[in-house]
């Protein structure tokens, strides 16, 4: 990957992360199950620390 692949990857989980985020304080709110909604923010989590892990190395 490059450099800008890369950091357009980061922006594209970041999107993601954040609407999941919005998603998971509806549910807890109405007292909706967060378990999955949970587990894809981990999920993003740990996918964006390899990307960013990766971009420092560039």
């Amino acid at each position: 990957m490059t450099k800008k692949e890369i950091i357009e990857e980061i922006n594209q989980l970041k999107s993601d992360y954040v609407r999941i985020q919005s998603d998971l304080e509806k549910l807890d709110s109405v007292g909706g199950n967060t378990i999955n909604a949970e587990k894809q923010l981990e999920q993003l989590e740990n996918q964006l620390a390899m990307l960013n892990k990766e971009l420092e190395e560039k």
